[in-house]
């Protein structure tokens, strides 16, 4: 009696393994640094150029590259059962730095990603 599709005899790929899955946390949490780095090289720039700090909010940066998606999100997010407390939500992670709100995901997902080797301490008298 067979569990589950004969993954072999269809010539379908298996089911993903573990190792699948944390391959594609590094890499999503690989592209999310990257793009928190060239924000924070985006403040730095600014920052060097007004002879100030300048931390540039997601929600300024949203509205530079797609002004369109931004107020199609609030208006989603206005139609929904909690819409006023998730339209607050949303306003106050808008005022974070950019780097910020993409950075923090992105070393999160990094971290869930790493593989899982046991490591081994030895004392000075062992080596």
């Amino acid at each position: 009696m067979q569990k589950g599709p004969n993954f072999k005899a269809s010539g379908l790929p298996g089911p993903p393994k573990d190792g699948d899955m944390r391959l594609l946390l590094r890499v999503v949490g690989t592209l999310l640094i990257a793009c928190a780095v060239i924000l924070v090289i985006i403040d730095g720039t600014k920052s060097l150029g007004s002879n100030g700090l300048v931390l540039t909010p997601i929600g300024d940066t949203w509205t530079q590259i797609h002004s369109a998606s931004l107020e199609a999100l609030k208006s989603f997010l206005g139609s929904r059962l909690f819409g006023p407390l998730l339209e607050t939500v949303v306003t106050a992670i808008l005022g974070f730095p950019g780097w910020a709100v993409i950075g923090v995901p992105g070393l999160l997902l990094a971290w869930a990603g790493r593989s899982r080797r046991e490591r081994v301490y030895l004392r000075h008298d062992q080596i």
